[in-house]
């Protein structure tokens, strides 16, 4: 079963899409776009073959499409909004990873340097965050500062020219494979929560790092536990003002939020897989377990139907979150998204075990298909947990986009070392 929506383009983007056809057309092995055109597996397994995913990366990041939306002298596009829906699209279309293992340095990292960053950060970093020669990850969250995020206590005090970390963070995607993280620290503890925080690069080689993984359901250990046992790092790696931390921090949320809302927070699609497009999870259970006849179900074709009208008015925000981000105003466009995104991720990963019938809780060794589509139900459900939960969200949307009152904060102007814990 295959469904193909196409909104017309303007003559603008019209051509950029025939500028990045053309440039997929150079760097791809002979036969994979004409192959994925004419709905050809076996031609597009034979031109797949021996095509090495960790080429690509760097490949796409040193084109400028990788992160269209950066300036172009730091290897971006200087682009349009549009054209990183496009380039999403074309890759989609052609089985394409969208952003790939170093989602936080292109989403987050790199956004946070452009803005908040010296010159001679932005020299040092950028260009391996888009090459993927080295990967970031994100070290904000601890166990007893998730939600709370300004309650953190992982403490950095200054040592002449460097800062001695010590504390604990957690769910810290890929820290197993990063090279930096992206540190909030409390480097002032007499003064209120939100003021005491420094942001820092931390080198995740360093002496006193140690990461230990976190076994999830599904069965992989993307997310982790880092401990930091007195950590020095340079002052050079501070990235803003001493106790400016928080500011710094909000641009990376704004931008996480942005990233996850226009991504299908599909393991199997961003980090390398071959999804044709993204209903194919589900719509693998109409056809492919049998002839069940799912298909012609009109319950089902209604439910699909729903998921992609629900998906155009996503992306439609997720476009006005990007448009924000790219003006300087980071708004409250990414919650809204990253909200929805997550429950309409989940609730389109339990359609299709619900399809799939018997096929969704036992299958036959090397089914890949049904294999795929449990382990992204599994995976989805983090996916309101992530980048901020859903229902810290939905407070922040109350209070920024309804203008409701809000919530009551006992310990907003109290210093951090005298609120209990």
């Amino acid at each position: 079963m295959t469904v193909q929506f196409e909104i017309e383009d303007s003559s603008e983007q019209a051509q950029f899409r025939d500028e990045f056809r053309a440039w997929l057309r150079e760097v791809l092995p002979t036969g994979w776009m004409e192959a994925v055109d004419a709905g050809d597996d076996d031609a597009f397994a034979r031109a797949k073959d021996g095509w090495n995913f960790m080429s690509w990366t760097p490949t796409i990041g040193r084109s400028g499409y990788g992160a269209p939306l950066w300036p172009k002298e730091l290897g971006g596009l200087s682009g349009e909004v549009w054209m990183l829906q496009i380039t999403r699209e074309e890759l989609r279309r052609y089985r394409l990873p969208l952003i790939g293992l170093n989602l936080l340095g292109v989403g987050l990292a790199g956004p946070t340097i452009i803005e908040h960053g010296t010159d001679a950060q932005r020299s040092r970093w950028l260009a391996k965050i888009l090459s993927c020669e080295e990967i970031w990850c994100q070290l904000f969250s601890e166990p007893g500062a998730g939600s709370d995020l300004a309650g953190l206590g992982t403490r950095a005090v200054r040592d002449g020219d460097e800062w001695v970390v010590n504390g604990q963070k957690v769910w810290t995607t890929i820290a197993q494979f990063a090279r930096w993280g992206m540190l909030v620290a409390r480097t002032d503890p007499n003064v209120p929560k939100h003021d005491g925080l420094t942001y820092f690069a931390l080198d995740m080689r360093a002496p006193g790092v140690e990461v230990r993984p976190l076994r999830q359901m599904t069965g992989s250990a993307e997310f982790n536990e880092v401990y930091m046992t007195d950590v020095r790092v340079p002052d050079e790696n501070r990235i803003g003002a001493v106790g400016d931390g928080w500011r710094v921090a909000r641009t990376t949320l704004m931008n996480e939020r942005a990233t996850l809302s226009g991504l299908s927070l599909d393991p199997v699609s961003m980090f390398g897989g071959q999804r044709s497009d993204p209903w194919q999870s589900y719509l693998d259970s109409l056809g492919r377990d049998g002839d069940s006849g799912l298909g012609s179900d009109p319950v089902l074709r209604q439910q699909i139907t729903q998921f992609f009208i629900e998906a155009q008015a996503k992306e439609a925000t997720a476009f006005r979150a990007n448009i924000a981000r790219q003006a300087g105003q980071p708004g409250p466009e990414g919650s809204v998204g990253k909200v929805f995104n997550a429950e309409w991720n989940q609730r389109r990963f339990s359609t299709a075990i619900n399809a799939a019938g018997a096929n969704g809780i036992a299958w036959h060794a090397g089914d890949t298909a049904a294999e795929s589509r449990v382990q992204s139900f599994l995976r989805a459900r983090a996916n309101t947990i992530e980048g901020g939960t859903s229902e810290i969200l939905r407070s922040q949307i109350a209070e920024r986009v309804l203008g409701l009152p809000r919530d009551v904060e006992v310990d907003r102007d109290v210093p951090w070392s005298e609120i209990p814990r």
